[in-house]
């Protein structure tokens, strides 16, 4: 179709997928038949039960702490700005809420320098102030240095500031990395600051118990987001966001005006409470298409499969003479470059894979995206589109040989 970009094509290897699948299809049109408005309980009770009930089969499927307690955002932005709105409640006994920054003094956010963007921006939207994003250095594996991380910290507070919120990501943007987070959540704990874990795409791998070591010391973490959007085949948008203490978020946002009171009030759960928006889709009954249509064990098999696919493209890169993995593969995002013999200056390598990835764009046959690790432009495939199959990723290997020997 002309003037679009087909994010749910086989051939689509690009950013991090935006998946979708039948049964969501489905859901999306009954959604929007039912014009439901789940803003309380009140407005549409299955809509906030089935929400309660999803979020806790996603919970069980995912191997996630038995404390937390879910609710669904539109996006990891939003989710990202409810942790951090809420740590800065928290971290000010509520008085920004009250009264402003005022005379509260400077509050410090840390995260890694491979963080994604939205941090830097839902910093700026709670009026931390940019400045006070704290980014720590990452190991030769792209993950924050907890060492680092604690001498940041001690370095704030002997400086006056108060440190408010960490966060750690599972699966980078760039390359996937994985934080430390059992050792991070450590430092958290020991001087009270806030925890917030960004899992947006990777999170979806824990619906595999072989996979959850990866998730080593969520335990420690006060709130948690992955979005089902982006790798478990439902549509855009469906944001996981879990809690510690729910309370604590809830008193953040409420605002009880005599227009949305209710008898109900205080005995279900009014998700307007729950984050920035008052009006809230049905999200959830696309969720519950998902996994009642794929069943767990169905989304076992979709996820293993992309996992395979990845290994067996990382695989190839390593077997290669002309090419060169550039980052760990701990999920199915494979950053990898060109690199012939005859090319040995860091720039001319950086410009040849710009044109490579130009070219290969150009084609319409695949669709790849790129980032820069330690200065070198890095090419990215994600292998994570709800129907890819090995014949697609094969045939983009052959596409990716081919042209680099023409440039």
């Amino acid at each position: 179709m002309p003037g679009i970009t087909h994010w749910q094509n086989p051939n689509f290897f690009a950013f991090f997928p935006a998946n979708s699948s039948y049964p969501s299809v489905i859901a999306e049109m009954l959604t929007a038949a039912l014009g439901q408005q789940g803003m309380i309980w009140e407005t549409s009770p299955a809509a906030a039960e089935l929400e309660e009930r999803v979020m806790e089969w996603l919970k069980q499927m995912c191997g996630l702490p038995e404390q937390w307690t879910g609710v669904i955002q539109d996006t990891a932005s939003a989710s990202t700005l409810a942790a951090l709105l809420t740590a800065r409640e928290k971290a000010t006994a509520f008085n920004v809420n009250e009264e402003g920054f005022g005379l509260l003094g400077k509050l410090r956010i840390y995260c890694s320098a491979e963080t994604h963007s939205s941090i830097e921006k839902a910093v700026k939207i709670a009026g931390f102030g940019r400045k006070n994003l704290v980014k720590i250095p990452v190991d030769q594996n792209f993950a924050m240095q907890p060492k680092a991380l604690r001498e940041a910290i001690e370095s704030d507070l002997k400086a006056g500031y108060n440190p408010c919120c960490v966060i750690a990501t599972i699966g980078t943007t760039g390359s996937t990395a994985v934080d430390p987070v059992k050792e991070i959540g450590e430092i958290c704990r020991a001087n009270e600051i806030w925890l917030h874990i960004d899992a947006a795409f990777a999170g979806t791998a824990f619906v595999l118990p072989e996979m959850r070591h990866f998730a080593s010391g969520l335990e420690l973490a006060d709130s948690y987001v992955f979005n089902p959007h982006k790798w478990m085949f439902t549509n855009f948008d469906c944001s996981a966001y879990f809690v510690r203490d729910p309370e604590m978020l809830i008193r953040t946002f409420e605002i009880l005006p005599e227009y949305l009171k209710t008898r109900t009030r205080g005995q279900v759960n009014d998700y307007r409470d729950w984050g920035v928006a008052l009006g809230r889709r049905f999200r959830a009954l696309k969720l519950w298409f998902v996994i009642r249509n794929f069943g767990v064990e169905g989304i076992h098999e979709k996820v293993r499969h992309h996992l395979k696919l990845a290994q067996w493209f990382a695989n190839e890169i390593n077997n290669s003479d002309e090419f060169e993995l550039l980052a760990p593969v701990p999920f199915s995002l494979v950053c990898f470059r060109f690199k012939p013999d005859a090319i040995t200056d860091e720039t001319s390598l950086n410009e040849l894979n710009e044109k490579l990835l130009q070219q290969l764009n150009s084609s319409g046959k695949i669709y790849l995206t790129h980032t820069k690790l330690n200065g070198k432009y890095t090419l990215r495939m994600v292998v994570a589109q709800t129907y890819v199959e090995f014949r697609h990723v094969e045939k983009a290997w052959e596409l990716i040989k081919e042209v680099s020997g023409t440039i």
